[in-house]
């Protein structure tokens, strides 16, 4: 069986602008879900997971709707990349899938998304190999969405298919899924070389886990539709700070605050990069970003908070959650020097405070999806 592998994603900036038809700016992780993959002809699907051993699901093609409700939480979301396929019109007859997950689940870092698009880039090159990268966010995006149920923008399923080495992704989502495909512009590679300024990224996974398919994130969302409305427009992307003002409700207010100057702070650490500055001067627009999130979006924890706060104690350019929210992890921008002091300062105080250890590790820029064996991935 050949493997492909499809990247976990941390967000360096631009939470929750995604499906606001913002900005965005994630890079892929060296941690990712590999998918081992062939083609049968027996009608069905057969799924495992070597994080279930001994767990062995089978659907046949054609009952992948009726079985949904029936099948493990997991599994719906590689069924649901096949179901797409069937309904975009491209057959299976039967298909093989052995996944191997590396992103540790509900730690904010895109699990779920790398598992879709692990299967996705699979089936793209089993059966549907004209398939452009946009096509491929779609179907990713569709699956969790609507088999997984699980109502996210298409940050994460961009991040997986179109990050690569060294970069940050720069995506303007609405250019990016605008009806006639992808506009001008819609995804640039930012150069993001962290070794060359003596910089890391930490991330810390809090150990409190996060589940989008609760109803937190499905409430954020549609409050944000609501604001959009209240002010006639489009989506929160086209508010300005001085649209604010004229919400009423202080709630739809505060939710609508945080899109929209997220998308200005999206836009100032591109800027920044681009500009060849040093890149330490994004780390305060990072933290501006926490405060938003906690203060007007809502969707901090505790453990979030005192990681943020304990690696800006240690030294730390800026800190911030990463993610949906209600759990997960928190990614500090960091001198290199300084990552082993960051790491144990914010190790001392979860001790201190009595919540489990956190797992802390630095993350370089990496690859999106590709496959591990025989042809290369295609860019389109």
């Amino acid at each position: 069986m050949d493997r492909w592998i499809a990247p976990g994603r941390v967000n360096i900036i631009g939470e929750h602008t995604d499906y606001n038809d913002g900005y965005v700016l994630p890079i892929a992780l060296s941690l990712g879900v590999v998918c081992a993959a062939e083609r049968t002809d027996d009608g069905q699907v057969r799924l495992t997971s070597a994080q279930r051993p001994g767990e062995v699901v089978v659907v046949a093609v054609d009952d992948l709707v009726a079985q949904r409700d029936r099948v493990p939480g997991w599994a719906r979301y590689p069924l649901g990349v096949v179901h797409e396929f069937v309904r975009g019109g491209h057959p299976i007859a039967g298909v093989r899938l052995e996944v191997d997950g590396a992103v540790p689940i509900g730690a904010g870092l895109s699990s779920s998304a790398a598992l879709c698009c692990a299967v996705t880039v699979a089936l793209r090159d089993l059966f549907a190999p004209r398939l452009t990268d946009r096509a491929l966010v779609e179907i990713a995006h569709a699956a969790e969405n609507g088999f997984a149920g699980v109502p996210t923008g298409v940050l994460d399923q961009s991040a997986a298919i179109l990050c690569t080495a060294g970069h940050a992704l720069f995506l303007d989502v609405r250019a990016f899924t605008a009806p006639d495909g992808p506009e001008p512009g819609a995804a640039e590679q930012i150069p993001f070389d962290l070794a060359a300024a003596d910089l890391a990224l930490v991330v810390a996974d809090t150990g409190h886990p996060h589940d989008l398919a609760d109803g937190g994130y499905a409430e954020r969302r549609a409050q944000c539709e609501a604001a959009a409305a209240a002010l006639g427009v489009r989506a929160l992307r086209d508010a300005t700070e001085a649209d604010l003002a004229r919400l009423r409700d202080p709630l739809l207010r505060r939710r609508a605050t945080h899109v929209v100057t997220e998308n200005a702070r999206v836009l100032a650490v591109v800027d920044q990069l681009r500009s060849g500055a040093d890149p330490r001067a994004v780390g305060a627009l990072l933290t501006a970003s926490h405060r938003s999130l906690r203060a007007d979006f809502e969707v901090s924890a505790p453990a979030l908070d005192l990681a943020v706060d304990a690696a800006l104690d240690a030294g730390a350019h800026g800190a911030r959650m990463v993610g949906g929210g209600f759990g997960g992890s928190v990614l500090a921008l960091a001198d290199r020097a300084d990552t082993d002091r960051v790491a144990t300062r914010i190790e001392q105080r979860f001790a201190a405070t009595g919540f489990a250890a956190p797992r802390i590790f630095t993350v370089e820029p990496a690859a999106g999806a590709r496959r591990l064996c025989g042809s290369p991935r295609r860019r389109s």
